[in-house]
């Protein structure tokens, strides 16, 4: 997809934004408000402005906010998105696909929370208190024995 074409698109899913915000007779400003996103960034939302927009890093949540808020389904939401602005420079086109530097990511920090579990449930294991057993009662026979004088 060219340039001329993806910012075609992106215009449009900023168009439709603004209409479904506007069907629902929701300001931009209250938008703004209860998102605690900035106005400028709801507006370069709504405009599909992509000189605009804001950091892809921050943009989904963005747009969660936003469909929240409107009453927009936020998954078919960051869908649209993805469909209006198509594969990124070094994206994978394929949807849902995990980039590999991610995916490590994540299984490094499944073995780290993995260990410091481990490391915790072994201190915890070796800091309990031991139980002793309970004191011996003296026999009978020594109950029964007459005291010495």
């Amino acid at each position: 997809m060219d340039g001329g074409e993806r910012e075609a698109r992106v215009a449009a899913f900023g168009r439709w934004l603004r209409q479904e915000r506007e069907l629902r007779g929701l300001p931009r400003e209250e938008v703004a408000r209860l998102t605690r996103i900035a106005p400028a960034v709801v507006e370069a939302l709504e405009s599909g402005d992509a000189a605009r927009m804001p950091p892809r890093a921050y943009l989904f949540g963005y747009l969660r906010g936003y469909a929240g808020v409107v009453g927009l389904d936020a998954d078919d939401l960051v869908l649209r998105w993805q469909e209006a602005e198509g594969p990124g420079e070094g994206e994978a086109a394929a949807p849902g696909a995990v980039p590999e530097r991610r995916r490590s990511l994540a299984l490094g920090l499944a073995l780290a929370a993995a260990l410091v579990l481990a490391l915790a449930a072994a201190w915890l294991w070796s800091a309990r208190p031991r139980t002793l057993a309970p004191p011996e009662r003296p026999s009978r026979a020594l109950e029964r024995a007459p005291a010495a004088r």
